[in-house]
């Protein structure tokens, strides 16, 4: 099996490089044959204990969710999460973040500083302690932190861990102590360092290279995550410094939520200003839960929810999202029913319609839903947001009638949409996951029908999709082949996507419903991979295509069945040889390396700087695939669906506010904001086709 990286800059929401492979042949074991050893023991010394953070070394995929870019900048996070948590607590206001030319990054606090006296239990340095212990920290005190994102007590830890160089030093009690590690092994002791009048603490780390794949840092990375705490946290300021080219931005937003949600829909065109709540009430503990919430409508059709608990995003909701939901259907009825005289029937949908909120909600005990703090399930927290959005928003609506009339005016033409689009979505609704007879025409489904074995590629054009159905495994892939581009959804009522034939097709092949009634465990096939030329059109293919499964069929993100196929850009032919070439740095190796091989065989081997202009001088042919149709089906197969060499992008929602963002930004209403990011942008994009 192989496996390329790919350089994508751009594409924010795409991350993970994955390598599929499924079993060949029709004719399989369903059991395999096992080998056993018969000289294999099984004794007291095969039981194996892993000591301090060997085990974070050994496995750190199960603590920062991968090794590669995503984890890399996971150990920033964490580090920056320990200063909010004193944020939250009100001992930290300014934060400064250094990524250092020696590849190193740096973060200080004005916070309270770690402990270093004497632990009571361990008998040695709290700050070693802190360090090096997994489940070490003051999250599990109540009166230390009443608030916290980390519960679990592994965040600098496991960045010490799996750091080759960490150096923390903690301005505390009027004085300056340090202690160096490597690989989370103190390599010195705790020392007094000298006084001073200040507190805090500065870790500074250096990511080990022998664990990722890439130790470089990307500003861009950081500031995502940083302006995002920025907003949710209004009373820290927050400085990112990048020491390499000496780029510098300070995130410090006064507003919090309402500049968040400002900044969120920034393309739109607005119905009113901004709603903000806020409010405080004890649930099943003694200690608040404290809710604050900021929400604003738009012209436009979709609804832009964004959820945070101590600051983590919860993508997949949660009680405090319900509670939300259910205060604003039930208030604004209410109101509507009182003040506006309507024939049509209002649902929570039509409330939602256009709609871009922000919810934060610090919950002292969280219970999240799986590891990965992804759904909040603490059942309290939903009575207590809908009790004070049923409060907030009643005063709201009374005290501002010009803005509440033109809310409930944007839910009846809502209303009146989607009674039209009720008859679309029937037709396009499926009885049975996995009966066939009302497949799209142009469809050529799979041979097998349970959904684990099955992809689905949505391919660019008929073209490229003949290509793809001579070419493919028929058992276990199935070929969609799109005709042109399909409607921007961004900026259309549901009735208008369903009458989209495009839109259709893939909503059918599906058979797994649509927005609302769209259910990710009905999904025909465990992998949709989206095949699109190399080019500047099939860039927008995809973009469309990501708005439509991000808007309207987002569990398929999220639960990772989403993935984008990487179709190499050359082929590179030196008499029968050919390779294939996935981007430029690859395509000009291989032609060294085939240099180097000749002149070995003459005997004069070349420097690694010499490269002809011409690429055809010493017969070598490269040939640059502007599209999917210029392949053959058997050279599809081999570059770009052999599961045992092709490459997928997986997408994911890794930074739901940038995604959101971005969104908007590219494909929402106002021009401007879209001119900008492209002029902003310009200097990184690769392989321009005009």
């Amino acid at each position: 099996m192989t496996q390329k990286n790919i350089d994508n800059a751009n594409d924010d929401i795409i991350q993970n490089e994955i390598n599929n492979s499924d079993e060949e042949g029709e004719n399989y074991e369903l059991m395999p044959s096992i080998e056993f050893d018969e000289n294999a023991e099984y004794s007291e010394e095969s039981i194996k204990v892993l000591e301090g953070l060997e085990a974070v070394r050994r496995r750190p995929a199960m603590y920062i969710g991968d090794i590669g870019e995503r984890g890399l900048h996971h150990l920033v996070h964490e580090v920056v999460d320990n200063s909010i948590d004193e944020a939250l607590v009100g001992y930290c206001k300014n934060i400064w973040i250094t990524l250092n030319k020696d590849g190193s990054c740096s973060v200080q606090d004005d916070g309270r500083g770690i402990p270093t006296g004497i632990h009571p239990v361990k008998q040695i340095s709290t700050l070693e302690v802190v360090m090096c212990t997994l489940h070490a920290g003051g999250k599990f005190d109540k009166s230390s932190y009443k608030v916290s994102g980390g519960l679990h007590g592994v965040g600098v830890s496991c960045v010490n861990a799996l750091s080759s160089e960490l150096i923390a030093t903690v301005y505390r009690d009027g004085k300056i102590f340090t202690q160096s590690y490597s690989e989370g092994n103190p390599t010195t002791e705790v020392k007094e360092t000298g006084e001073t009048n200040k507190t805090g603490t500065i870790i500074q780390f250096k990511p080990d290279d022998k664990i990722f794949k890439t130790i470089t840092f990307k500003f861009s990375k950081v500031a995502e995550r940083v302006r995002e705490l920025a907003f949710l946290n209004p009373e820290v300021t927050i400085f990112l410094k990048d020491d390499r080219d000496g780029k510098e931005e300070k995130f410090h937003f006064k507003g919090g939520l309402i500049d968040f949600v400002k900044y969120l829909d920034n393309g739109a065109t607005h119905l009113c200003k901004p709603i903000y709540i806020t409010g405080a009430e004890k649930g099943d503990s003694e200690i608040e839960t404290q809710v604050e919430i900021c929400f604003r409508y738009n012209t436009g059709y979709t609804e832009n929810v964004l959820s945070y608990v101590n600051n983590i995003n919860t993508i997949e909701g949660g009680t405090h999202v319900t509670g939300f939901r259910s205060a604003l259907t039930r208030t604004l009825n209410v109101y509507a029913t009182s003040n506006v005289k309507t024939k049509v029937q209002l649902t929570g949908d039509d409330f939602r319609e256009g709609l871009t909120a922000v919810i934060s909600v610090k919950v002292p005990e969280p219970q999240f839903e799986g590891q990965t703090k992804t759904k909040l399930g603490n059942g309290e927290v939903e009575g207590i947001v809908r009790t004070i959005v049923n409060d907030k928003l009643s005063q709201f609506l009374d005290s501002n009638p010009s803005d509440a009339k033109k809310i409930i005016e944007k839910a009846i033409l809502a209303a009146e949409a989607r009674n039209a689009a009720r008859k679309s979505r029937e037709l396009v609704r499926r009885k049975n996951a996995l009966d066939s007879s009302t497949l799209p025409g142009k469809l050529a489904d799979c041979s097998l029908q349970t959904p684990e074995d099955c992809e689905l590629f949505i391919v660019e054009g008929d073209s490229a999709g003949g290509s793809a159905k001579q070419g493919r495994d028929r058992r276990t892939q199935a070929i969609l082949p799109l005709k042109g581009k399909i409607l921007n959804v961004h900026k259309a009522r549901e009735v208008k996507i369903l009458e989209n034939d495009e839109i259709r097709a893939i909503i059918t092949a599906l058979g797994a419903g649509f927005a609302t009634d769209f259910d990710v465990e009905k999904t025909r096939y465990g992998k949709v991979i989206l095949m699109a030329d190399a080019d500047v059109d099939g860039s927008h293919i995809r973009t469309l295509l990501l708005t439509l499964f991000y808007q309207f069929m987002q569990d398929i993100i999220i639960k990772g069945k989403l993935y984008i196929a990487q179709p190499p850009l050359y082929k590179v032919k030196k008499g029968k040889s050919e390779f294939y070439a996935y981007n430029e740095t690859e395509r000009e190796n291989h032609i060294q390396r085939i240099r180097r091989d000749v002149a070995a065989k003459k005997g004069t081997p070349l420097p690694d700087e010499e490269v002809p202009e011409n690429a055809t001088q010493d017969g070598i042919v490269i040939s640059r695939f502007k599209g999917l149709g210029e392949m053959n089906p058997e050279q599809l197969w081999e570059t770009t669906m052999n599961p045992e060499k092709r490459t997928l992008l997986q997408v994911t929602i890794e930074n739901a506010s940038e995604a959101s963002k971005i969104f908007e930004t590219l494909m929402g209403d106002k021009v401007e904001p879209r001119r900008l990011f492209i002029e902003q942008n310009a200097q990184y994009v690769k392989n321009l086709d005009v």
